[in-house]
């Protein structure tokens, strides 16, 4: 039965609440196991602490699609989820932080994988249209688990690089006197599940959402879900920013893109045993969130630096893009195929 809308409002803003309480002790824990295993400040920012603060949108994927039946809102959270990761993290880190300065393994490795993350997962949806296609429909296709074996297989390969960048280079962090290891993952597990608990309550809501106003909830996805389950990555990032760390900062936003393409979506494939992904949704989708990414790296052509400026243009594009959801929801425009 469908709820009130000030009632979802109010569910959505206490998932959100829930995600965004649990994200400061998931930072602390994360960071305090990496430097335990003294790993490399680009290595920490890019997989452990990407990994822990990306778990939201993993738990997107498999709510939406195990407990709901709606993969392609999973999806849409996971690219919405992205697009806020691209423009509006580092530029909160930028405002409160100041000025974000990559170096040379960021940008030609962390961002280069995450582009080729990026391609992978569009040619992933392409090989579903063309080789599994829905009958009678053109621009539709099943994403099958040996489709989803692509994306994984290429995350593999990015942490094997990682691994030989851990075991070559050591953090010069040094280990908190009294970490107590055993602890610190305990409290990183207990938060993961607050943050279930927090996604969960963001799911239901785009999808009672959907339901009030005649919309798919896909849309709901990209804005509500995906603005919700990236609070973990915007205040780890904005830490990291004001403690004067910016390769954590970026490295985290790239690692957390990268993992949520390439290992969230295909698990909720493997999980459903096939997905059915409608590509003129996906579509523009994609193409929205590597727009995202080609203003990143031009705001950044300036010596790697990323000023307040290129992060007020960047959240202007983000502002866009919410206002280009809005109108869709609503049917005042009608570039997707919004069709319920």
């Amino acid at each position: 039965m469908t709820t009130g809308a000030g009632w979802n409002l109010a569910m959505a803003v206490a998932g959100m609440l829930i995600v965004w309480s649990s994200s400061s002790r998931l930072e602390t824990a994360s960071r305090r196991i990496a430097a335990h295993h003294r790993i490399p400040e680009a290595v920490k920012g890019a997989v452990i602490t990407a990994i822990a603060s990306s778990f939201p949108e993993l738990s997107s994927v498999i709510i939406a699609t195990l407990a709901h039946g709606e993969f392609e809102l999973g999806v849409a959270a996971i690219i919405g989820s992205a697009i806020f990761n691209i423009l509006v993290i580092p530029s909160f880190s930028v405002i409160f932080g100041g000025p974000l300065k990559a170096n040379p393994a960021v940008v030609y490795k962390e961002a280069l994988f995450y582009i080729v993350a990026v391609v992978s997962l569009l040619l992933t949806f392409s090989l579903a249209v063309v080789y599994f296609p829905i009958s009678g429909d053109a621009i539709r296709g099943t994403i099958t688990r040996g489709l989803a074996v692509i994306p994984l297989g290429l995350y593999g390969v990015y942490l094997f690089i990682q691994y030989h960048d851990t075991r070559d280079e050591r953090s010069d962090s040094t280990q908190a006197p009294g970490t107590r290891i055993a602890r610190e993952w305990a409290l990183l597990l207990a938060c993961m599940v607050a943050v279930a608990l927090g996604v969960e309550l963001l799911v239901r809501s785009a999808l009672n959402f959907g339901k009030l106003l005649d919309t798919p909830p896909f849309l709901w996805g990209l804005t509500i879900v995906a603005a919700g389950t990236s609070l973990p990555d915007l205040f780890i990032s904005m830490k990291a920013a004001r403690r004067g760390q910016s390769i954590t900062s970026l490295s985290n936003v790239l690692g957390s893109n990268t993992f949520d393409l390439l290992v969230a979506i295909p698990i909720g494939v493997l999980l459903a045993g096939a997905a059915v992904i409608d590509f003129s949704r996906a579509a523009p989708m994609m193409g929205c969130l590597s727009l995202a990414t080609i203003v990143l790296f031009v705001c950044m052509r300036r010596d790697m630096i990323l000023y307040r400026r290129d992060a007020l243009v960047m959240l202007s594009l983000y502002a866009g893009f919410v206002t280009w959801m809005s109108l869709e929801s609503f049917g005042l425009v009608s570039v997707l195929n919004v069709a319920p």
